[in-house]
């Protein structure tokens, strides 16, 4: 068959498209397009809908990539380490909260442990009737200011081994107690760990001796407060020397209890009138003074009377030889002040004597520019503090006897408000206290004693029946060292600091680094705590007979 020939095609002989072709593919497209906009929406409202109770905007979060980290590190890094001190951190964020970071939490004892030694008060010391001296909130019985020696108000024969009961009747007035755990900044425990011990030195063995302390650590370690840090952020308060609570062995003749060599005591904190330089366990705080105002205007008035008052003596001294201890320059010191015609003498020994009078010590204290406070039987005296009281400018002649025990309450600059002379000077006769002294410019000497007189308040120890408004006593400085103490533990905790470098026996040193410092090294005062060769530190110049002599002496001068 041929094939037609192809001929040219006109417009209007050209084939018409269908009617329905144009129309019927529109229809068909937007009808497609209708059904998938349909789709998405329900797929939207209706499926991931149903997945929340409620419509919630879309917020698209743009985050940072990640290096070096793959799916399967991501699922399964473990979470942040919760700490259960971390809400009592969290307070001090907080600054509407006048507390926060500041809260105490104070353990309710059985009575045993502290109020039922009170009502057994004459079994308290072996030669002193503790009662009267129990009196007041501990202060002891008002002193009569007869020879206008003291201010009309304020002052008690306060014995200087009462901090225990005067530390914790002044917790019960701190103005941040709390009974949530959660909160606590630090945890006291009332525990009168001196007058415990001090009813049982003479005559009782070791069993009784350690009895209560063993049932305190006891009851203490199934709280669940205890738990929070194993103990390292509780404290106590006993007011004796820390040798009290040291005894090195099990042998009935060692002197003191065991208390602070306990496994669960070495993670409190004990605060005592004089520490131990070669223990982490242990600060020390100021011995009670007779002295405790029941508001500001008592110590501002006090202190004000002290800088007027005229000095007629360049030095003196109170207290009693040591003839049995050998390394004691007490002898040469009495000698000094005997021959001295500007220096006063306060001699003590046991029966009658006006070192037993308040008012005969303070007053020898107001009248001299300079005190001297060598050392006892141990390294402190409590006529350290008396003759600060009095606006008198103490030299010391060991390091021991306040430059590294009284860190929190006194400048770590000793310079600025005593004088310090080695005991070895005394000791070979190089030197006389009497020059030494008069070498001290005059100008020098006054801003010494404005430096003294400004840090009455921080010394003593506050009426724990009133509160002091503006003034921080001896209590408040204490307890705020405490919690900073606790609260730079818990940091270093949480940011997983150790102290990997530390020497224990290097404590003292320790105390005296300036804030940020955590290494120490050599030091001027070396000598002066070198642990003997058998390695035995208590035993340097304190052993269990030093502890004994302190005792006894206690009972013949202000030691």
């Amino acid at each position: 068959m041929r094939r037609r020939p192809v001929a040219a095609i006109l417009p209007d002989q050209m084939e018409k498209p269908s009617t329905r072709n144009p129309n019927s593919r529109l229809c068909f497209l937007a009808a497609l397009s209708a059904f998938f906009w349909f789709l998405l929406l329900y797929f939207h409202f209706a499926v991931l809908g149903n997945q929340s109770p409620k419509l919630t905007p879309i917020t698209v979060t743009f985050q940072q990539p990640r290096k070096s980290l793959d799916s399967q590190t991501l699922i399964e890094a473990p979470p942040p380490p919760s700490f259960p001190f971390a809400r009592a951190l969290q307070t001090a964020l907080n600054k509407s909260d006048s507390c926060g970071g500041r809260y105490i939490y104070v353990h309710d004892l059985p009575s045993r442990f502290n109020e039922d030694m009170l009502k057994k008060c004459r079994t308290l010391s072996l030669w002193t009737n503790m009662c009267k001296f129990t009196t007041n909130a501990g202060l002891g019985p008002p002193l009569e200011n007869v020879k206008g020696v003291f201010s009309d108000t304020g002052w008690y024969a306060t014995n200087q081994f009462a901090v225990d009961v005067i530390f914790s009747n002044r917790m019960k007035q701190y103005d941040c107690l709390t009974r949530d755990p959660s909160l606590a900044a630090a945890f006291f425990v009332p525990f009168y760990a001196g007058f415990d011990i001090a009813r049982y030195l003479w005559g009782y063995n070791i069993s009784v001796r350690d009895s209560a302390s063993l049932d305190l650590v006891d009851w203490l370690v199934r709280r669940p407060e205890w738990k929070i840090m194993n103990g390292r952020d509780h404290f106590l308060v006993a007011g004796r020397i820390t040798w009290d609570f040291r005894r090195l062995s099990e042998e009935e003749s060692d002197w003191g209890n065991k208390l602070l060599f306990l496994p669960a005591a070495r993670n409190m904190s004990m605060l005592v009138v004089e520490s131990s330089p070669w223990n982490a366990n242990d600060f020390g705080i100021p011995y009670p003074t007779y002295f405790h105002p029941a508001k500001d205007d008592d110590v501002f008035i006090w202190q004000e009377r002290m800088r007027r008052l005229e000095r007629k003596w360049l030095f003196s001294f109170a207290g009693a030889p040591r003839p049995d201890n050998p390394k004691s320059i007490r002898g040469q010191i009495i000698d000094q002040c005997k021959r001295s015609k500007v220096g006063k003498l306060l001699e003590c020994d046991f029966g009658e004597s006006k070192c037993h009078s308040p008012s005969s010590i303070m007053q020898m204290f107001q009248g001299s520019l300079f005190c001297l406070q060598p050392q006892g039987d141990s390294y402190t005296r409590r006529s350290a503090f008396d003759s600060m009281l009095a606006g008198c400018i103490p030299v010391f002649f060991h390091p021991g006897s306040a430059y590294t025990q009284y860190t929190w309450h006194l400048p770590k600059n000793y310079t600025k408000y005593s004088v310090f002379i080695p005991e070895d000077d005394i000791r070979k006769r190089n030197v006389s206290i009497e020059e030494r002294l008069r070498q001290i410019p005059e100008e020098e000497v006054r801003i010494m004693r404005e430096e003294v007189i400004s840090l009455i308040p921080r010394l003593v120890y506050a009426d724990p029946r009133s509160k002091l408004e503006t003034l921080k006593d001896a209590f408040d400085v204490s307890v705020q060292a405490v919690i900073d103490k606790v609260t730079n533990l818990r940091k270093d905790i949480m940011e997983g600091r150790t102290d990997d470098n530390f020497i224990e026996e290097n404590s003292w040193k320790y105390a005296l680094l300036d804030e940020g410092q955590r290494e120490v090294g050599p030091h001027e005062w070396d000598p002066f705590f070198s642990k003997p060769k058998d390695g035995n530190a208590e035993s340097s110049d304190l052993s269990s007979e030093a502890a004994k002599n302190s005792w006894k002496n206690e009972q013949r001068d202000t030691s």
